[in-house]
């Protein structure tokens, strides 16, 4: 028996998440067994905590969209019992039982190892969103992005992957420029390696403008509606945005074809679900060198699995700030 947050959903629709016993023979289908260690709380997993969102499949559900911890059970040769892994995406915690239990059951396809010189602590303290943040930052340097060219805008910069995003970019030598609707979390981001804070309000306002004068050298958006609308105004000519959520709605208000054809600037999706293992691996790699530890351990807020109802609560209204780390055995 071990202890897993399980979420039910009752006859009228509402949904209830309480932390209970269950055994390994409850566990989904897969051929390799983890002793989860740590999990994180990201977006998703708010949604699947509570309404749903459209993500979960079927109840009783167990979420968390991302885990590290150590193989017990294994009839993959790429893991042998003993083995620390990180799992992300996949659906995972979402279609399929997560991470918010002691133990997990998954395709050995869907994991990858833990990079060297990195904790599982800190693996999930990166997490999903971490992840994000790599693969968004790796994509404007394949399109040209360089330290020198001038200001990277980060937008939802309090947020998990804004975070991650700030700290790796500063690291790496870019200025940048942070976006929060949050005016406390300035020394926050400063402390993080952000130059300059950037008011939401900003960057909020819709206007048929076809373009606005050149600012950004880059950016990691994870908020689109009408801030991506401004932004892509904003940018330099042949240069990216990153796009890596919607946390200001699916569409791209006030947004034209101008800058697209006249400043040359990109579009880039980002999506870590359905990564390729190469890339993902290659993901890691860059976060295990390029992430500042000392910069991640403040972003830190620890958490037990009896602090999961909560949590998610709080990450639907936007007030969760950093990382948070879910220690399964606490």
């Amino acid at each position: 028996m071990f202890n897993a947050l399980i979420v039910e959903k009752d006859e009228d629709g509402s949904t209830r998440a309480a932390v209970r016993q269950i055994n390994t023979g409850e566990l989904p289908e897969g051929n390799v067994t983890v002793a989860v260690e740590y999990s994180t709380v990201n977006y998703k997993d708010g949604l699947c905590i509570g309404p749903g969102g459209g993500l979960v499949r079927s109840y009783p559900h167990v979420p968390g969209i991302d885990f590290a911890g150590t193989v017990e059970t294994s009839d993959d040769p790429r893991y042998s019992p003993g083995d620390k892994v990180v799992l992300t995406g996949w659906r995972v915690g979402e279609n399929r039982w997560g991470g918010y239990a002691q133990k997990a059951r998954v395709p050995a396809d869907f994991l990858v190892p833990l990079p060297e010189g990195m904790s599982t602590r800190t693996a999930m303290a990166v997490g999903t969103a971490g992840l994000t943040a790599m693969l968004a930052i790796m994509a404007l340097e394949d399109h040209g992005l360089k330290p020198g060219d001038g200001p990277v805008l980060v937008t939802g910069a309090a947020g998990g992957v804004g975070s991650v995003a700030v700290a790796v970019l500063a690291s790496l030598g870019h200025e940048v420029a942070a976006v929060t609707g949050r005016p406390d979390q300035a020394d926050y981001l400063k402390s993080l390696g952000a130059t300059e804070i950037v008011a939401r309000e900003e960057l909020t306002e819709v206007t048929r403008k076809p373009l606005e004068g050149e600012r950004w050298a880059g950016c990691v958006d994870a908020v689109a509606g009408a801030m991506l609308g401004r932004v892509l105004k904003q940018m330099k000519y042949g240069t990216s945005v990153a796009a890596i959520g919607l946390a200001g709605g699916a569409a791209i208000d006030g947004a034209l074809i101008t800058p697209f054809i006249l400043r040359g600037v990109n579009l880039l999706g980002i999506d870590s679900v359905m990564q390729p293992f190469e890339n993902r691996l290659r993901a890691w790699k860059r976060l295990a060198a390029d992430l500042p530890l000392d910069k991640l351990e403040a972003m830190i807020q620890p958490a037990t699995l009896n602090d999961l109802p909560g949590l998610g609560a709080d990450i639907l209204k936007g007030q969760i700030k950093g990382r948070v780390v879910v220690d399964v055995n606490a």
